[in-house]
């Protein structure tokens, strides 16, 4: 496993990740929604698949979550939302079965996650990976990929902050 140095609280480490990556860079969009408490009441559990459109596939992703806010690791395939995934803080969740592509990670953070509006309710933050990444398999061999939310010593994945208009939803 290869391990990256962190951006803006990230790192990403990839099993078949090659070529060279920038310098971290820290960026944060927040924004306030208004979510009522029965709406936030509902916590998805570790590892919810929150949309799912790109299930039967050989590869794998992971999220380690080391903060103290939960998440939601979006993945999208040209300008299609491919699945998001939700995971707790200090958590990590897997998502076994990613087709081949090549995507964009998007992530938000933060409290009381609504899940009727798709979004954290208290402190949200919005960001995406810099670097896409590239999901491939074969007869004998798949891709793997780790994500991981905190910051880790050496990781060197750039993140960009992203307006919540412009967030995957």
């Amino acid at each position: 496993m290869i391990h990256l140095r962190p951006l803006a609280g990230a790192i990403l480490a990839s099993v078949l990740l090659t070529g060279s990556v920038a310098a971290p860079a820290a960026a944060t969009t927040h924004e306030t929604v208004a979510v009522s408490s029965t709406e936030a009441a509902a916590r998805p559990g570790n590892g919810k698949i929150l949309y799912d459109r790109i299930s039967n596939g050989r590869n794998k992703l992971r999220v380690k979550n080391g903060t103290s806010r939960d998440a939601v690791v979006t993945l999208v395939r040209g300008r299609s939302k491919a699945i998001s995934v939700y995971v707790r803080a200090r958590s990590t969740a897997s998502v076994p079965d990613v087709r081949d592509g090549t995507y964009t990670i998007f992530f938000t953070s933060g409290y009381r996650f609504s899940t009727s509006r798709g979004r954290f309710a208290v402190a949200p933050s919005y960001q995406r990976f810099d670097r896409k990444i590239r999901f491939t398999s074969n007869a004998t061999s798949s891709t793997v990929v780790t994500l991981t939310l905190n910051r880790v010593r050496n990781g060197n994945a750039r993140t960009s902050g992203v307006d919540p208009r412009n967030f995957p939803a």
